[in-house]
């Protein structure tokens, strides 16, 4: 049965706080990275082995990558921007997985109606969790504002030299806030749509359609999580480097 769901579903809580499908693959999603990042960690040595190495090529392609984009301010911004990255694209890879979406239970809801829950969904296919990444992605643009500029940053948005300049501060504000609301539906525009075509072919056509479009939304993750944090790294560069 074709099962499309909007908004995520709780699958457990803890105490009263709700657990949802997505809130869990999140959980998983971060307990890969930090065990990852724990196990590469240990195994550091002047002579790397394979793993070490495939690290070592992700983060250096990373950090050259960024650093195309932010020139020398990169070496501040860089962790969060590759922890941005490598959370997104492992978040939209996962939601991609057998099982994902087609493993769970049925809740009944009223009498004789059932409703199909799914134990996992796509992290990145909520928008509860794009939302909280434009807002990390947002406060990371202001931190690096002030940290790298002090006060001075405060007049980009509240300058009383001269009205045209607070018009623009006013219009710098709703632009940093608009940037929550492009960065969130962008990312969950994107990743959910892909998910509702995989489900639809693989419940028309099974096994053979879905192929196709299941190597295009392996690369459509890939580029949502270079686009977010290429975009995050251009909009903290603008504003570290503002009165240049």
């Amino acid at each position: 049965m074709l099962h499309i769901s909007l908004a995520a579903e709780k699958v457990a809580s803890i105490g009263s706080f709700p657990v949802t499908n997505s809130l869990l693959s999140a959980w998983i999603v971060m307990a890969i990275l930090i065990c990852i990042s724990l196990i590469i960690n240990k195994s550091i040595t002047i002579i790397p082995s394979s793993i070490q190495s495939i690290a070592e090529m992700v983060i250096s392609g990373l950090y050259d990558f960024f650093e195309s984009v932010m020139g020398h301010h990169v070496k501040k911004a860089f962790p969060v921007l590759a922890s941005l990255f490598l959370f997104i694209i492992l978040a939209n890879w996962l939601g991609l997985l057998p099982g994902v979406g087609t493993i769970g239970f049925y809740e009944t809801t009223v009498p004789l109606e059932k409703k199909f829950i799914p134990l996992l969904r796509g992290a990145t296919a909520d928008l509860n969790t794009t939302i909280a990444l434009a807002v990390v992605a947002f406060f990371a643009i202001q931190y690096f504002g002030f940290a790298t500029l002090g006060v001075e940053y405060s007049k980009r948005f509240l300058n009383f030299s001269n009205p045209i300049m607070f018009f623009v501060g006013l219009l710098e504000i709703v632009s940093d806030l608009s940037k929550v609301v492009s960065f969130a539906f962008r990312l969950f525009g994107n990743i959910f749509a892909g998910e509702v075509l995989l489900a639809v072919m693989a419940f028309l056509m099974p096994f053979i359609a879905p192929m196709p479009f299941l190597l295009l939304e392996l690369f459509v993750g890939f580029i949502q999580a270079l686009v977010f944090s290429t975009l995050t790294a251009v909009f903290i560069n603008v504003a570290v480097a503002h009165e240049e």
